[in-house]
């Protein structure tokens, strides 16, 4: 299990008991703010770039840092991540990360690791500050998905040095139809080998601007693929909660809860969620309303079918553990570092093997 802070496990815990004690059943756990849609990659599995083309980056629309403050102080939520795009183009992002931990929230901020080492001139080490660095697979592998020959050695150096540094370091990775299980786990155990804090791992969604939907797993895939990939009795470094990786190899069943993790771009808050944009608010609450759930999630729109994304789940599941005195006990158990021994490496294998 991942060597995640106490005081933001402690600050977790804070939030949700004085919401819920308040009666709320709807409010934000992490706000995801994107203060831009410029990215320097065009990776085959996402849409982003694709979906805000003409609306906001030929527009060079961008959140002020006054802006982005104002949005995370709307949202409440104890954790801060910025995504995009890539995140570091923005001029001003060292003052958005800044002003967003000063204010004592935690802020992970997501990058291709491109340009992370100009970064860490910017934005100092800090115990509410992380480095989400997006790592697909080893070397060939992961220079495949972002279409970019030489990206891995780029963004692990960065790693190494950001560790170097005394940063916090986690990274994300996106599992697609055609996955190496093998190749997989030894990122995963590369990355667990060098100390970084956690690796957060998801399904590939299938956006709807993203150029080849063959990519993606459906649901069933997806459960097939992190059952191989996630052998409980292997103890790799992994960010996620256990109850969420305990969904994602099909042993627990949650609904969406998105509104726990909403999304603001430089349009307004989308809506409903970060993976499907019907509509942009600049209302906060309109995303609490139970009754825009009731036409989402899966066999509710189809669009939601092969959804097992953490934006959409892994924050909802932490919300639904206070209810549960024995899922709260394994969420605390895992946090406190009890895990399994590491155990052999399978034999190589792909996700649609």
């Amino acid at each position: 299990m991942s060597r995640t802070p106490i005081e933001l496990g402690l600050k977790m815990a804070w939030h949700i008991w004085s919401n819920r004690l308040k009666g709320r059943k709807r409010f934000p756990i992490v706000t995801m703010l994107e203060p831009l849609e410029v990215c320097n990659l065009a990776c085959k599995g996402c849409g982003r770039i694709r979906e805000y083309h003409d609306s906001v980056i030929k527009k060079k629309l961008m959140l002020s840092p006054d802006k982005a403050l104002e949005v995370v102080e709307e949202a409440g939520a104890p954790v801060v991540s910025i995504a995009g795009g890539e995140p570091l183009i923005h001029p001003q992002i060292d003052e958005i990360v800044n002003r967003i931990t000063d204010s004592g929230k935690y802020v992970f901020l997501c990058t291709n690791g491109l340009l992370m080492e100009r970064g860490m001139e910017k934005i100092k080490p800090s115990k509410r500050f992380a480095w989400v660095v997006h790592l697909d697979g080893t070397r060939d592998t992961h220079d495949f998905w972002v279409d970019r020959e030489g990206t891995f050695d780029k963004a692990i150096g960065a790693v190494k040095e950001a560790l170097k540094r005394g940063y916090r370091v986690t990274t994300n990775t996106t599992i697609f139809k055609d996955s190496n299980i093998q190749d997989l786990q030894n990122l995963f155990q590369t990355l667990t080998d060098m100390g970084i804090e956690g690796m957060m791992l998801s399904a590939g969604y299938p956006y709807t601007h993203a150029p080849d939907h063959n990519i993606f797993l459906d649901r069933e895939a997806s459960i097939r693929t992190f059952r191989q990939a996630l052998d409980p009795r292997r103890h790799f470094n992994f960010y996620n909660n256990p109850l969420y990786l305990s969904f994602l190899r099909g042993e627990r069943d949650y609904p969406c809860e998105a509104w726990t993790n909403p999304t603001y771009t430089p349009l307004g808050w989308r809506k409903p969620c970060y993976l499907i944009a019907d509509e942009h608010t600049q209302t906060l609450d309109e995303l609490m309303e139970p009754g825009l759930w009731e036409n989402y999630g899966v066999g509710r729109d189809d669009r939601c079918a092969s959804c097992m994304m953490h934006s959409g789940f892994e924050s909802g599941i932490i919300q639904h553990a206070f209810t549960n005195p024995r899922e709260f006990a394994e969420l605390a158990k895992a946090y406190l570092g009890i895990g399994a021994a590491r155990q052999p490496q399978p034999e190589p294998q792909t996700a649609h093997d």
